[in-house]
């Protein structure tokens, strides 16, 4: 997912292409619509990422990393904001250095949890 700042196209490239290198299947969209239109299609595709970087995450050299099914079952099983703040987190900043580690990080958890039949 990335913002509209067509200048970060080529930043956004090396982000797909090094986790593809790492062997995860990537994509990175390419419309103009919003946040909320990138995530809807994100879910539509069947991720269970969505690494995000606007402006502010740029500036610092960082990413935010979604963990789209985990958000999906925290949004489904909580009810009040109190027990969703308590959760397992669903979103992650890190640095861009750390972007493969930390996306093989939350999809070794995601395996592991389906495993278990959660």
């Amino acid at each position: 997912t990335m913002d509209k700042d067509t200048e970060s196209l080529g930043r956004y490239q090396k982000m797909v292409a090094e986790l593809r290198a790492a062997g995860i299947r990537s994509e990175m969209y390419l419309g103009g619509a919003g946040m909320k239109a990138q995530l809807k299609y994100a879910d539509r595709r069947g991720s269970p990422v969505a690494i995000i970087q606007g402006g502010d995450e740029r500036a610092k050299g960082e990413v935010q990393i979604k963990d789209l099914i985990e958000g999906a079952r925290i949004s489904a099983e909580i009810a009040d904001n109190a027990e969703w703040r308590a959760a397992r987190p669903a979103q992650v900043t890190v640095a861009e250095s750390e972007l493969v580690a930390e996306v093989r990080k939350i999809l070794a958890a995601q395996a592991e949890e389906r495993a278990r039949g959660k």
